[in-house]
């Protein structure tokens, strides 16, 4: 994902750019040590380790230790995760094995942004990465690069929009193949709890090629972080505002049709809300539609040249 501050007037000019300072850097490398952290975390608790129970702390009594009993055992379970994957190994392994391969997927992802921004002479900040409290699924808000700087015409917001998702598919792909190929089975009675993720087209495709069959299949750390990199990477496609897609409608038709797209786009988002809702009682639909929503709400800025050629 990357944005644009709205009231930016500066033109991009290649031989401006600034190079990201050292105190930058230091910031841009704790945000993602504090991704890989909870991520890694959300990595091990996936693989389902078996934590010892957390007793009641002592002195917490009435009202007010009991609203004190939440924090207390949210942090408390935190470092029984992290306990529990020290003295187990292989669960340590797991969630860095998700942890690695997500953060590897949103960094191409970002990357492609980045990398064609200097190219076309936009000032950008480097890849912010954006960790969720641990415990969360899956450890990540996602991440993003903020332009400074006007893009130049709308050929160059087309690239810089599309070499995201495009970089980030080229890393994912190996990473689904791997968690198809490697996927275990086991007689799952019916009923049974956990959290059931459908298979997304891609990874049919892989499984029919190999004649992997995934009906009752236990899903590994490669396949959850490319399902999530999937997933990110299909919102992030969304044709609204200044997400990815919302770039290349802009870049495209400009911002009147594009701006009917993203309204049509969001009452989609709407209605397929409702329809999870009443088929598979999962409301995490409507968190997307109630950012769809704050997303038509930002004006998307407009390219220093609106001509649409093959150059820049």
């Amino acid at each position: 994902m990357s944005e644009i501050e709205p009231n930016s007037s500066k033109p991009a000019r290649s031989h401006a750019l600034a190079k990201p300072t050292p105190r930058q850097w230091l910031t841009h490398i704790a945000f993602f040590v504090a991704t890989a952290f909870t991520t890694t975390i959300c990595g091990i608790m996936m693989a389902g380790p078996e934590l010892g129970s957390i007793g009641t702390p002592p002195g917490m009594r009435g009202l007010s230790g009991s609203v004190l009993m939440i924090p207390w055992y949210y942090v408390a379970t935190v470092f029984e995760v992290v306990r529990y994957a020290i003295a187990h190994p292989q669960y340590l392994g797991q969630g860095l094995k998700f942890s690695g391969s997500l953060l590897a997927i949103l960094t191409a992802h970002e990357s492609g942004h980045y990398l064609f921004c200097r190219y076309y002479g936009v000032d950008a900040t480097l890849p912010f990465f954006i960790p969720q409290p641990p415990l969360l699924i899956p450890g990540t808000f996602g991440a993003f690069i903020r332009m400074k700087s006007v893009v130049p015409s709308r050929r160059a917001l087309f690239d810089i929009g599309l070499a995201g998702p495009l970089a980030g598919f080229v890393v994912l792909l190996p990473i689904a193949f791997a968690g198809v190929l490697t996927l275990q089975h086991q007689n799952i009675p019916p009923g049974a709890g956990g959290i059931p993720f459908n298979d997304p087209l891609l990874f049919r495709l892989i499984a029919r090629a190999f004649k992997i069959n995934l009906e009752n299949g236990v899903v590994n750390s490669l396949y959850l972080a490319a399902w999530f990199g999937a997933l990110v990477t299909a919102l992030n496609l969304m044709p609204v505002g200044q997400l990815d897609g919302g770039h290349g409608t802009f870049s495209i038709f400009g911002q009147r049709i594009h701006k009917w797209i993203a309204t049509v786009a969001f009452v989609t988002m709407g209605i397929v809300s409702v329809l999870g809702w009443l088929w598979h009682h999962s409301p995490s639909g409507f968190v997307y539609v109630a950012l769809l929503a704050v997303m038509l709400r930002i004006r998307h800025p407009q390219p220093e040249r609106m001509e649409l050629g093959l150059t820049s």
